[in-house]
Order: structure tokens, then C-alpha cells, then sequence
């Protein structure tokens, strides 16, 4: 289970870094509190922020459900694929929001799966060991 927790760890980090770009951003932009609109770049800075919490609700619980049954190296890779989805996601969003569709896409995909494979683990497959 280490590399599922690895990855659901950075998942959180790579929130976390993300809110904090919203922070710098806010101040470059000067953006006051509690204004959530703004200058462009806080806007897109946000935006990332806000999907990617968006996103995470889902990932994280699917993650480690489906790290239960399923041998954990493959669980993590796909979740490794998540963690670069939104990192380009970022990189997209925050240069062209028209060009995100990318990193959207690796960021979904790998969710539905891990929602699938734990789905299908608690309908009645055994727990990997």
C-alpha cells in the first residue's frame, strides 16, 4: 500500500502547491479578500485550484478503494497519471484555458478507472494481498 499513499500524498501536495499559487497570485493581482475574480491570472490561477479540488474528491477515495483490490503498483500508476494530468492541466489552464482539454482528460480518465476497479473490487472480487 506505500506507493498508493505515495501518490495520494502528492496528490493532496500537489493541491496544496496549487493553493498556494492562488495566494501569490492574489497579491501580484492585488486581489483582495474576499474576492474571488480579478485580475486574469488569479482568475486562472483559482480556476486550477478550485477543479482540482474539484477532481480530488473523487480520486482520493477511489485511489485507495481501489488499492484494496487490486496489486498496488498497477493502483499507483494509475494514479501517477493523475498527478501529471494536472499538472499539464495547470500549465494548459494557466497559458490558454481553451487548451486545457489534455490534462483534463488525464485527470478524468484515470479517476474513472480506479472508480471502476474499486467498483468492481467491492461487488465481489477478493482484496489483493
Amino acid at each position: 500500500m506505500n506507493a498508493i499513499h505515495t501518490v495520494a500524498l502528492l496528490a493532496v501536495a500537489e493541491y496544496v502547491a496549487f493553493s498556494a499559487l492562488v495566494g501569490r497570485a492574489r497579491m501580484r493581482g492585488r486581489v483582495m479578500a474576499p474576492s474571488t475574480s480579478g485580475d486574469e491570472a488569479f482568475n486562472r490561477a483559482f480556476r486550477v485550484q478550485q477543479n482540482t479540488l474539484e477532481q480530488i474528491v473523487a480520486f482520493l477515495p477511489a485511489l485507495l478503494l481501489a488499492g484494496r483490490y487490486f496489486p498496488p503498483a498497477l493502483v499507483a500508476g494509475i494514479g501517477a497519471v493523475w498527478l501529471a494530468g494536472r499538472l499539464l492541466y495547470r500549465q494548459q489552464y494557466v497559458r490558454n484555458p481553451a487548451s486545457r482539454a489534455p490534462g483534463f482528460i488525464l485527470t478524468l480518465l484515470p479517476t474513472v478507472v480506479l472508480l471502476l476497479m474499486a467498483l468492481w473490487g467491492a461487488l465481489g472480487a477478493q482484496a489483493a494481498p
